[in-house]
């Protein structure tokens, strides 16, 4: 009964409810605003934005190359670094709290891009093969 009083309250207001960037503590904010600070970071920072999904030739090519680098990648475990169910990175803020004008800490959910498991791999063998910190 609770949670369904708080979801109503929060659709009458058009407000969300986000976690804070530190202390651990969950943030009640008007989604409109939300919006905003997300827009304003892409806008401010110069990202590009594209009205279609660039995801499935993305996943064309990676195919093709995990096919392609047998040396690399042998056949066998090849369907180990295609993801099966790719999409387009997403964003999230995280409010700052302690900052007067509360800008975000965006956070970028790469897991579900198409080379994120091939990423993986070549970080792994870099580091296998170069004296790196």
């Amino acid at each position: 009964m609770t949670m369904r009083s708080i979801q109503t309250k929060l659709k009458e207001n058009d407000a969300m409810i986000t976690t804070a960037d530190k202390g651990n503590s969950a943030v009640i904010f008007p989604t409109q605003q939300y919006n905003s600070e997300i827009k304003d970071f892409i806008d401010k920072n110069k990202f590009q934005t594209s009205t279609k999904n660039p995801t499935k030739p993305f996943q064309n090519q990676i195919r093709t190359i995990v096919n392609h680098y047998t040396t690399l990648i042998l056949r066998e475990s090849k369907w180990k670094y295609v993801n099966l169910n790719p999409s387009a990175p997403t964003i999230k803020g995280l409010i700052k709290l302690r900052k007067l004008d509360q800008p975000i800490r965006p956070i970028v959910n790469w897991w579900n891009v198409p080379a994120y498991k091939l990423s993986q791999l070549l970080t792994t063998k870099i580091r296998q093969f170069s004296s790196l910190p």
